[in-house]
């Protein structure tokens, strides 16, 4: 069973940017994505990149704010790590944020099999 942390939620306030990052505890050669979900909503897709990192997938919603990336020098893996960097972050941002993997590379936006915790960003007005 493949383990995914995230890490680097937190409160920031409107305007300002966050950095979230979620590390596999095993290769999964296919996407990895990150989710969303705030208080009596249901989850959403946010972004999603493919193992090789040159193919990303965003949200309308998000699109033009967050970046999504793949990979960590200073992991001794580097491509089980993917990063989202939000900017120009506003208070309907906030939720929890949940990284996802899957060990196929197709479909960006369904299909993730392993899944974090999920770690909370709030954005305030």
């Amino acid at each position: 069973q493949v383990q995914v942390v995230e890490s680097g939620g937190g409160l920031v306030q409107a305007g300002g940017s966050l950095r979230v990052s979620c590390v596999a505890s095993a290769r999964t050669f296919g996407y990895s994505g990150w989710f969303r979900q705030a208080p009596g909503k249901e989850r959403e897709f946010v972004a999603a990149i493919n193992w090789n990192g040159d193919d990303t997938d965003y949200a309308d919603s998000v699109k033009g704010r967050f970046t999504l990336s793949r990979g960590n020098p200073e992991n001794p893996v580097p491509e089980n790590t993917v990063s989202l960097q939000m900017s120009s972050l506003k208070p309907e941002d906030t939720a929890v944020y949940y990284c996802a993997a899957k060990t196929i590379d197709t479909t960006p936006r369904s299909g993730y099999i392993f899944w974090g915790q999920g770690t909370q960003v709030t954005v305030s007005s």
